[in-house]
């Protein structure tokens, strides 16, 4: 009989159904809390120190980008709440129009600059390559997003935009089912599944981020390769010789 290899998850669900009193029996949600905890433990997931190189404005336009896309959010709910057709007729729509417009566009400038950024540093590196593909689709889906947003604007602009654009996409198949001349499909395509699917896409990018850590410069793989592994994989800061220096919650070098 072939003996089952026990992982470190099976040993602990074992610790805990000894640990629970008699009677007792773990439940469902405990065995998904000590899965979560131990993909995601609080040192990883909120930590107090970052490598020296998180010091760089690489990192600053990420984080740019989501500041960016919580602007976005928070006034395209101010429209949703007046309609379409609000800031047509109201300056204080018109405002918030503007504000939900331009902070598209810092939202695309910030990433954009950010995904450059790190195609050039090979951001896939050292069991990265989910983070990397998460933040491309994080992007893609956000074009299809603004490009419905553009359709829902209720002007010559979204009249040209849609016109111009349904040849195209009928020429693919897709206008079967995806009309651009249907303004209440592009809405809702706008302001509900689209946004829903880049918030998912942008939440799993930034809890991988938590989980491997940020990509190394290229010069500290050749320094020092064991450090990659040893604090990405195991997400602890190793101490001793050739090692980064961190820097702390309050920004200063340690």
């Amino acid at each position: 009989m072939t003996a089952r290899h026990l992982s470190p998850d099976d040993g602990a669900a074992r610790q805990r159904a000894a640990a629970a009193p008699d009677g007792l029996r773990p439940t469902w949600t405990g065995r998904l809390r000590g899965r979560a905890v131990a993909a995601l433990p609080p040192d990883k997931l909120l930590p107090d120190t970052q490598p020296a190189y998180v010091a760089s404005w690489v990192y600053v336009f990420g984080a740019l980008t989501l500041a960016a896309l919580a602007i976005v959010v928070l006034s395209g709910a101010v429209l949703a709440l007046k309609g379409p057709a609000w800031w047509h007729v109201s300056s204080v729509g018109l405002f918030f129009n503007s504000v939900h417009l331009w902070s598209t566009e810092l939202f695309f400038f910030f990433m954009v600059v950010h995904l450059w950024a790190k195609f050039c540093m090979a951001a896939w590196r050292g069991r990265r390559r989910a983070t990397w593909v998460t933040g491309v689709l994080a992007f893609v889906i956000s074009i299809a997003t603004a490009f419905t947003g553009y359709l829902s604007q209720q002007n010559f602009d979204s009249e040209w935009i849609s016109t111009q654009a349904k040849d195209g996409i009928n020429a693919t198949g897709a206008g079967a089912f995806w009309n651009v001349l249907n303004f209440g499909q592009m809405l809702m395509w706008h302001i509900v599944l689209l946004p829903a699917v880049v918030g998912l896409f942008v939440g799993i990018h930034v809890l991988l981020v938590r989980r491997r850590g940020v990509v190394p410069p290229f010069a500290d793989d050749r320094a020092a390769p064991s450090h990659e592994a040893t604090a990405t994989d195991d997400g602890a800061s190793a101490a001793g010789e050739g090692q980064p220096a961190t820097t702390g919650s309050k920004g200063a070098w340690q």
